[in-house]
Formats: structure tokens, sequence, C-alpha cells
């Protein structure tokens, strides 16, 4: 037996595919709009964005930035097989775009009131990656 099997027989995880040029432009401090306008499908560029708007407290900023993420990286994820439900593990690098953007929305909406939006990404996170609620908090 692998150790790799599935032995709940849910779907396997999903693995992003690497983009690095995003991930390596943000951390020689290129600043995440410019990264965005040069790899608009970047989840984690998105993703800083709205971190950055959340920090400045511009929250509906970040609530657009995060939904914009979100939906990059859910249709990445698509693109990669993706069914709409299963394991996106935190441990796979590329997948911490979609994460992270995907935590920000939760956080964002939860500041303007969305309830329903809040609890709703906030489960999603954690069914996709209880590394990922953890760490991201």
């Amino acid at each position: 037996m692998s150790i790799h099997e599935n032995l709940l027989g849910g779907p396997p995880p999903t693995h992003l595919p690497d983009e690095p040029a995003p991930r390596e432009l943000l951390e020689q401090g290129t600043a995440p709009a410019d990264v965005a306008a040069k790899y608009p499908t970047s989840s984690l560029a998105w993703a800083q964005l709205a971190d950055d708007a959340f920090e400045r407290g511009s929250v509906v900023e970040s609530y657009a930035y995060a939904r914009t993420g979100y939906h990059r990286g859910l249709d990445a994820l698509r693109r990669s097989g993706w069914k709409g439900h299963g394991p996106v593990p935190w441990e796979h690098e590329p997948n911490r775009g979609f994460l992270r953007a995907l935590h920000a929305l939760a956080r964002a909406a939860g500041a303007i009131g969305e309830k329903d939006e809040y609890e709703r990404c906030t489960q999603f996170l954690k069914d996709s990656s209880a590394t990922a609620a953890q760490t991201l908090g």
C-alpha cells in the first residue's frame, strides 16, 4: 500500500502548478499591484494586495482584492482537476496564493458584516487545508 493512498475514498489532493515568477517578484520587493498587473491570474499577488489593504484599514478594498484572488484560484484549481471539493494542501507552496486569498476573503467578509460569506469561506479553508487554517489564523 502506498503511503499516499487515500483510505477515506475522497478526492485526491489538488496541487496547483508552480508559477515562480510572481512569487519571486514579490520576494524581491516588487509592488503587489505591479505583480498583479503583469500576472493577473496569480492568486498570490491578489492575496498580498488584500493583506496590504487590510493592514491599512481599507477593508472594502481588501475584500475586492481577495475576491479576485479567490476566483483566479478557483479557475486554476478547476484547470488542475479539482471538482469542487477535496484537499488543497498548504504544504504545496503553489497552493498558498489561493489559500491566502480564501483566508483574506473570509477575514474581510467578517469585517464588513457578511456573516454567511465569512462562515462559508472559513469552513472552505478548513476543509481545504487544516494546516492553512491554523497557519493563517
